[in-house]
């Protein structure tokens, strides 16, 4: 009788971690807020795409658990300008090759915003520029959508 009650998925976002859109560079990208990750990352595909310039990792570290190629070093670093409504910020990111999204704010950038994160709505409150500012999350049918098409535009460029 319990598995007979129809729920709506968009209604929950108990499992979801927060994935929103951002635009960088006029370009919509995806993004992650994710509270366990120790660095804000960019993707290498970003950088690369929207050609933004690099510097020197100040502290390169390596990695291991990010793909399957085994161990990795981080050696570079961008500034990403981004908006996400009304929001404009820079961020300093690590740039590793990643495909869960196109930016991943960690915990720097909470910190840094003192973000407050509410687990039930998954909306992420903070004070910017001295204006409230409340993110929210994608449904999980959106977020669905943005990863098959990302997924699809990485196929085709493979095949180019």
């Amino acid at each position: 009788m319990l598995s007979s009650q129809a729920r709506d998925l968009d209604d929950s976002q108990r499992e979801n971690i927060f994935h929103t859109r951002c635009i960088i560079q006029g370009k919509v990208c995806s993004l992650i807020i994710d509270g366990g990750s120790c660095t804000n990352v960019a993707s290498s595909r970003l950088v690369s795409k929207l050609n933004l310039g690099t510097k020197t990792h100040s502290r390169p570290y390596k990695l291991q658990w990010l793909n399957e190629g085994g161990e990795m070093v981080v050696n570079k670093q961008v500034e990403i300008p981004f908006s996400i409504g009304k929001y404009e910020d820079v961020v300093l990111c690590d740039v590793v090759p990643m495909e869960a999204c196109h930016l991943l704010l960690g915990r720097p950038w909470q910190f840094d915003k003192r973000a407050n994160h509410d687990g039930y709505s998954n909306k992420f409150s903070f004070t910017h520029k001295e204006r409230k500012i409340t993110l929210a999350p994608l449904s999980p049918s959106e977020i669905c959508e943005d990863q098959v098409r990302m997924r699809k535009k990485r196929e085709q460029e493979r095949k180019e």
